[in-house]
């Protein structure tokens, strides 16, 4: 078994909560995430909730300077976005990346913070989850189609032509984030590959199950949070000082609802495999840290050897 592919979340959230605003760091942490041997990097989006870098515009910058890594968007949330627009977008930065772009959707989380924003760009936040899994078939059909229609709740549009197409046929692999009944089976009829975070192994088996009933194969991945340090405790202080001011909630909060873990290397690594036996394919790794330069060096010498055999070390 070769073990899971590894993914870098770029830190476009945690540099803009520290009042720094240069995109020019992500750019190069993306290069060395390559170059220490991650599978992909990965972007995160929230316009408003909570500020950020545009992530399709980020990953057209890194799509520029790497050559081997998958780049994905984790998540995007494709409700707030008309289709058209949105198939546009992301069929431009497919060609860009020439063909390494996964889009991972979610509909976005339920929220006070999360409805004021669907409420500031004018989208209903109740019909979130219709708009989201109508902008799936809708960009499908522009993706793939000469002239493409679609009549929706939402969206309603005749022979509509997209220009460029993406370089795979039907446009790029979609994956949906989310637990819970409706959100699994949401994944089983739409999905290419499920991205959720849920705080334990066995919760994570149990949805698996429902997720992977689909026609068509579905890769299952997970998006975790981790600091690692050889002082377990400082770990843990590190990790409460990332979430607190990313979320602006306490961390015994947070770490309810979500995949995270401090630690030592080995660990962290362990505190992974056990997503990676439960049927984790694809691991999306946010390092709760300041210094993520140093972290990355830190993660691919420490802890992608043990989750991945045959990585670099």
């Amino acid at each position: 078994m070769t073990g899971p592919q590894v993914g870098y979340l770029l830190p476009t959230r945690d540099r803009t909560a520290r009042d720094d605003h240069e995109l020019g760091p992500l750019i190069r942490q993306a290069r060395l995430a390559e170059t220490l041997g991650f599978d992909s990097v990965w972007a995160g989006d929230s316009p408003v909730t909570r500020p950020r870098a545009d992530p399709l515009m980020v990953l057209a910058a890194t799509a520029a300077v790497t050559e081997r890594v998958t780049l994905g968007t984790a998540v995007l949330l494709a409700g707030l976005r008309h289709p058209i627009l949105l198939a546009q977008q992301l069929a431009t930065l497919d060609r860009i990346a020439e063909g390494r772009l996964i889009v991972g959707m979610g509909a976005g989380f339920p929220h006070a913070q999360t409805e004021a924003q669907f409420d500031a760009v004018g989208v209903d936040f109740a019909r979130r989850v219709s708009r989201l899994t109508e902008s799936i078939e809708a960009v499908r059909r522009l993706w793939t189609l000469e002239k493409a229609s679609f009549k929706g709740r939402h969206f309603d549009f005749r022979e509509v032509t997209l220009a460029p197409r993406p370089v795979r046929p039907g446009g790029p692999p979609i994956w949906l984030a989310g637990s819970g009944e409706p959100a699994l089976r949401r994944v089983a009829r739409q999905a290419d590959g499920w991205l959720p975070y849920p705080p334990s192994a066995r919760t994570y088996a149990d949805e698996w199950s429902l997720a992977r009933q689909s026609a068509r194969p579905v890769t299952p991945a997970l998006y975790a949070t981790v600091c690692v340090d050889e002082d377990p405790e400082r770990a843990r202080r590190r990790l409460r000082s990332s979430i607190e001011r990313y979320y602006n909630a306490p961390l015994e909060a947070v770490e309810t609802v979500q995949a995270m873990f401090a630690g030592t290397a080995h660990d962290t690594a362990a505190w992974l495999r056990q997503y990676a036996a439960a049927g984790a394919r694809h691991l999306v790794i946010r390092l709760a840290v300041d210094d993520h330069a140093a972290a990355l060096e830190e993660f691919a010498g420490g802890v992608l050897p043990l989750v991945r055999p045959g990585a670099r070390s």
